[in-house]
């Protein structure tokens, strides 16, 4: 089928072709599509044409390029939250009609570096407590979460028995979390993490780094949220001052 019957410019067709193509079924999540010879050609235009429209499909995240492979398309994300509102990791799921899971991987008290003790000020912490969990959305791995937390605000003991640290933060510490500062890093394959998500080896993560206060400006929680590019997506409403 020709794409010349449109105005637009050819890879500009292409990208919706193979987006099309891709919602129909026609292209499965995982399944590498033809090759470049065998695209072009069906597609009709230059192999020029259609790898343009392939980096734009890779820079959308709909498919990856594995050099000296091929092209594969990318898993929808299941999750997508607007990052402008504060929510837990819990909420999110259950937002988008998953059931959250958590497995515990350590706790421990440890004592603050430096960059921790930036964090906090002025509020002066001794020790802190440090979580590692691994969140999971209907039983899969879906984030890796490190956080870190005043170890006298929330009872250890506890923090097996529930999903939200902000519950726990709340019900115990008696501090409500009011807003956050959130640095988002997109990384590459984590030789720890990575296998914890059961990602392949070219697939992206999203490390969202966020400081925690409340309401009165009390720096009370930091985490560093590991999250897999495939399962969530973050957008951002912007609006004209």
């Amino acid at each position: 089928m020709s794409l010349k019957t449109d105005s637009r410019p050819l890879y500009l067709q292409v990208i919706d072709r193979i987006k099309r193509d891709i919602d129909e079924g026609m292209y499965k999540e995982k399944q590498q599509l033809p090759s470049e010879f065998e695209l072009s050609k069906s597609l009709g235009v230059s192999r020029a044409t259609l790898r343009e429209a392939l980096r734009q499909l890779e820079e959308e995240s709909v498919v990856s390029r594995r050099h000296g492979v091929g092209t594969f398309v990318n898993s929808k994300p299941i999750v997508s939250s607007g990052i402008e509102q504060l929510s837990s990791i819990t909420d999110m799921i259950i937002r988008s009609g998953r059931t959250p899971g958590s497995q515990y991987l350590s706790t421990e008290l440890i004592e603050p570096t430096e960059e921790d003790r930036k964090r906090f000020a002025p509020k002066p912490i001794e020790t802190l407590a440090k979580i590692e969990r691994l969140r999971t959305a209907d039983g899969q791995p879906a984030v890796f979460c490190v956080d870190k937390i005043d170890h006298r605000l929330i009872p250890l003991e506890q923090v097996h028995e529930q999903d939200s640290i902000f519950k726990l933060l709340e019900e115990h510490g008696k501090k409500r979390v009011g807003y956050a500062v959130t640095y988002i890093e997109p990384i590459g394959y984590h030789e720890v993490v990575s296998p914890l998500l059961h990602c392949e080896p070219d697939q992206a993560l999203l490390l969202l780094k966020q400081m925690h206060f409340t309401e009165d400006d009390e720096p009370v929680l930091y985490s560093a949220n590991y999250f897999r590019a495939d399962v969530f997506s973050f957008y951002v409403l912007r609006t004209r001052s």
